[in-house]
């Protein structure tokens, strides 16, 4: 059967009502139900549970920064003494110092995850959750439970090794991890590969380390401010060493602990096994947790020369580590589109540059390149089309895994419907430059009209073109072969000498 007749559209695959049963199946395997384009779209957003649970975290994440900020900004009395807060007159500079460091590793992890990224939303909210939920939670727990192993100090939880060692690493990694859980039960066919897991536990990771970078360096900017006239301390110069300390040398942290949960939890979705499913995002956990209480019991009780060999000797070899694994993820998901995909070509619903077309990311981004120039339609599509033919690949990778029951071959039949639709006007392959548009003030050079350039020599023995083939007298090529070659000047006939 030909690539472009797939049998019924998009739209009426997705207005075909679902049988009791069918339902069941579609919700168990986690498969989204296929939108009704015929209704507006306010009705469609509003009757989507998504975005209520969208709205509803947005909230949330509003009413816990705005306790947090209470709790951390203004100075606070405590038992013991008295908590300086970060005060609202710098919180403006240190928070620009915290957002470089997040805006660059969040770009990093934008870009690692291009075969099938995620809707922006899951990113924000995975962001949120990490910035707001799990730093409120996490502030709190870790001061209650160094007010409950007796800990000298201000009240302040990072002054406790205790606390930081034993107790900060398990609150904190459980409360980054529990947005990945929720994504996994609510939105498990989105997490379709390990690159997901790491990219969504990292993003809550940077979140959490942005505000996280912001209470450590208003408190000791304040600290700085308030002990720099009788120590002779500039606390502009304390504050940048802390922002290289925490920003640059060791911003690794919090995403490198919490993308061992995601990469558990990612491995127990695309297994079949129970056990690996109960174990995998267990021993991702735990593996957070003990790097985490590793690098706190390393900061806190090591220093000197045993400092700098942990540092160079175990910590950037393990963040090398994973971005090892990152890359081998990456062509290792880009060999799994190419395969899968090739088995809808072997049955003619695919074009044969179809799968390595999407299989390949350069391939991708030179299609959205060229599909920017033809117009906003003819790149939509294009965007449309490498997400359709990407889920597509995993949905056939989980039936063949045996994760997707028979409720995957509806889909299936949704995602051929829509690619056929969307192969006229997308750019699947490019070829050759882009369609720039045409620069209006440049110059156009201005062209003299010439006579027609001569070649000396017979053609295709000993000039400068082959042959002639019917090329009229005067072009290029037009001297004849052979013994009609020699040719001579017209003479008179009637021409001699003149007689003496």
């Amino acid at each position: 059967m030909p690539a472009t007749t797939l049998g019924p559209s998009v739209g009426s695959l997705g207005r075909v009502s679902e049988t009791v049963a069918e339902r069941r199946a579609r919700i168990r395997s986690g498969i989204p139900r296929e939108p009704d384009l015929s209704q507006p779209a306010p009705k469609r957003l509003l009757t989507n549970w998504l975005f209520w649970i969208g709205v509803a975290l947005l909230i949330t994440y509003a009413v816990l920064l705005t306790l947090l900020y209470q709790q951390v900004v203004p100075d606070k009395e405590v038992p013991g003494g008295r908590l300086i807060g970060i005060g609202t007159e710098i919180i403006g500079m240190v928070t620009g110092y915290a957002a470089l460091t997040a805006g660059a590793l969040t770009l990093i992890f934008f870009l690692a995850d291009r075969f099938r990224p995620q809707r922006l939303w899951i990113w924000l909210l995975t962001f949120g959750w990490g910035a707001c939920v799990a730093t409120f939670v996490s502030a709190n727990v870790n001061s209650w439970a160094a007010s409950q192993l007796s800990i000298v100090g201000d009240g302040d939880p990072a002054t406790g090794a205790r606390a930081a060692i034993f107790v900060a690493p398990f609150v904190e990694e459980s409360t980054k991890a529990t947005v990945l859980f929720g994504i996994a039960i609510l939105l498990r066919y989105r997490l379709v590969s390990r690159i997901s897991g790491v990219v969504l536990a990292a993003l809550s990771g940077v979140g959490f380390a942005f505000v996280e970078n912001i209470m450590y360096y208003g408190r000791l900017y304040r600290y700085a401010v308030q002990s720099s006239g009788a120590v002779g301390i500039d606390p502009l110069a304390e504050l940048q060493s802390l922002v290289v300390q925490r920003g640059i040398l060791t911003c690794f942290g919090h995403p490198l602990f919490t993308a061992m949960a995601g990469i558990g939890l990612a491995i127990a979705i695309r297994s079949k096994s129970k056990v690996v499913r109960i174990v995998a995002p267990l021993a991702g956990f735990c593996a957070a947790a003990f790097l985490h209480m590793a690098f706190n019991a390393t900061a806190t009780l090591v220093s000197g020369p045993t400092l700098m060999f942990m540092y160079f000797g175990v910590a950037l070899p393990l963040v090398l580590a994973m971005i090892i694994f990152v890359i081998r993820q990456i062509f290792r998901e880009g060999r799994l589109i190419r395969e899968r995909l090739t088995d809808y070509h072997r049955l003619g619903w695919l074009l044969d540059i179809e799968p390595m077309a999407a299989s390949r990311l350069r391939t991708r981004l030179r299609a959205l390149w060229h599909a920017l120039f033809l117009g906003p339609y003819q790149f939509i599509d294009t965007v449309r089309a490498q997400r359709t033919l990407t889920e597509l690949a995993y949905l056939r990778d989980a039936i063949t895994r045996g994760i997707i029951d028979d409720a995957g071959l509806r889909r299936e039949k949704i995602l051929l419907a829509r690619m056929g639709e969307l192969r006229g006007s997308a750019v699947i392959k490019p070829e050759g430059r882009a369609a720039y548009p045409k620069n209006p003030f440049r110059r156009k050079r201005e062209t003299e009209d010439y006579a027609a350039p001569s070649y000396p020599g017979p053609a295709g023995i000993g000039g400068y073109f082959p042959a002639p083939t019917g090329a009229p007298n005067g072009s290029p090529g037009s001297v004849p072969l052979g013994q009609t070659a020699t040719q001579y000047s017209e003479v008179d006939p009637n021409w001699k000498p003149p007689s003496s």
